[in-house]
């Protein structure tokens, strides 16, 4: 289960898989696969193992550090922008394990809604990302988002908003889910797992900033190709925008969903 949501230390293909796979394709892994991935923990961990929660709760919580350090230290290190969200989905695996060491009612609503708000952002994001490198993935290096917001200023405040969410600013969707999910930690007295989710969020946070920078104040080349938008992938980015704002700023709806699903997920374990 450990590298089906790329939790650390099994974390090694991401990167790898990430950068060589054809942008749409990353962005069904990154938001479907992974969501799958922690569906299945949760259902095993916490609804069938529930009573037996002290002997893995140590496990998970090590797996929740080790992730959110590698995932958030790493990425801010790399030139390529698949390689650098390849990290940063790493780092949030580490956020979602937060929730589920929790192993309460408030741990497995914070997953929940956690999951929901990660897979339209990473659609978001991988969307724009598949937009600007072209056709066959030419150029996905952070170079290659110089000046987005002079040739695609659209493209460029999508990106932004989806970037912001991930690093946890509030009125986003990725505010409140990084928010439930650090409560349900101090809620089950993981204090230095909370401690270390807001520590590597500020640490994450680095890594958006350099990339909204290369869009805002890199130069593009001069023969820089035209960006064209089709329409499927506009109406998606849309979508995943609409929705990453709205929970945001109203997440009460999404909220009680997740709420009101756990005692059906705890029925069918």
């Amino acid at each position: 289960l450990g590298f089906k949501v790329a939790a650390a230390p099994f974390h090694a293909w991401t990167p790898d898989v990430y950068q060589g796979a054809p942008t749409p394709v990353v962005a069904f892994m990154a938001s479907a696969v992974k969501a799958a991935g922690f569906a299945a923990l949760v259902r095993v961990f916490v609804t069938t193992f529930a009573d037996h929660a002290d002997d893995w709760q140590p496990a998970v919580y090590g797996l929740a550090i080790l992730t959110l350090v590698v995932g958030s230290f790493m990425a801010i290190v790399q030139r390529d922008a698949k390689r650098m969200l390849a990290y940063s989905s790493i780092s949030h695996a580490g956020f979602i394990l937060v929730g589920v060491q929790a192993a309460s009612d408030e741990g497995i609503s914070s997953v929940l809604f956690y999951a929901v708000a990660y897979t339209f952002l990473v659609i978001g994001s991988f969307g724009v990302l598949s937009i600007v490198s072209g056709e066959g993935d030419r150029g996905t290096s952070l170079d290659h988002l110089d000046g987005l917001s002079t040739r695609r200023p659209a493209l460029a405040l999508a990106l932004t908003v989806f970037l912001l969410a991930q690093a946890g600013v509030p009125l986003t969707s990725g505010f409140v889910a990084k928010f439930a999910v650090i409560g349900a930690a101090v809620e089950a007295r993981s204090y230095w797992l909370a401690i270390a989710a807001m520590v590597t969020a500020g640490v994450s946070a680095f890594l958006y900033l350099r990339i909204i920078l290369s869009m805002y104040l890199g130069q593009a080349e001069d023969d820089a190709p035209t960006i064209r938008v089709p329409r499927a992938a506009g109406l998606a980015i849309i979508v995943a925008f609409v929705i990453t704002v709205g929970f945001g700023l109203v997440p009460g709806e999404l909220d009680d969903i997740t709420r009101d699903a756990v005692p059906v997920l705890i029925a069918a374990g």
